[in-house]
């Protein structure tokens, strides 16, 4: 497996499996919608990340967290901001993890992945930590490609809880 370096998040939200990657890769316009009004809080009712009143789908782009163009929440991440201070390439080298960013993370399905990621990547490492992300956000009823944070497959229907 070639892995892509721009997508070894420090946070341990593998960013191969992203929906905002997921859907600026394929250019679906429809799904960039739909993400923005996730992140605007249109969907759940409340906003779940600052900054998004005018987020719109044309901003639902990003190509990994060590990428050039990245999403806008991930340029301002704190996660980020602190493993770089640090001189850490991710969490998984902290011993104070998990960190205030961690437990005050402002989404929640975000926050339950870190929490399995982290001590994996720093178990396994992080060739077989990539190799599983990839390995899990799959459909187990049809087998579709999926992305985190998923709760319906977008083939078959099947409802999923793979984080």
């Amino acid at each position: 497996m070639k892995i892509n370096p721009g997508f070894i998040s420090p946070c341990g939200l593998y960013c191969g499996v992203c929906a905002v990657y997921m859907a600026h890769r394929d250019n679906n316009q429809k799904f960039k919608a739909r993400l923005a009004g996730v992140y605007k809080g249109k969907v759940s009712g409340k906003g779940t990340l600052p900054n998004t009143e005018n987020l719109s789908a044309e901003d639902i782009r990003c190509q990994g967290c060590f990428s050039d163009d990245l999403f806008m929440h991930c340029r301002q991440c704190e996660i980020r901001d602190c493993t770089d201070k640090k001189g850490y390439s991710g969490c998984h080298q902290c011993d104070e993890f998990p960190c205030q960013y961690i437990e005050n993370f402002p989404m929640a399905v975000g926050k339950k992945v870190i929490l399995r990621a982290v001590p994996y990547r720093r178990r396994f490492g992080t060739e077989k930590w990539i190799q599983d992300e990839e390995a899990r956000y799959f459909c187990p009823e049809c087998g579709n490609k999926v992305f985190r944070g998923v709760v319906k497959c977008n083939q078959c229907k099947a409802n999923l809880d793979l984080d």
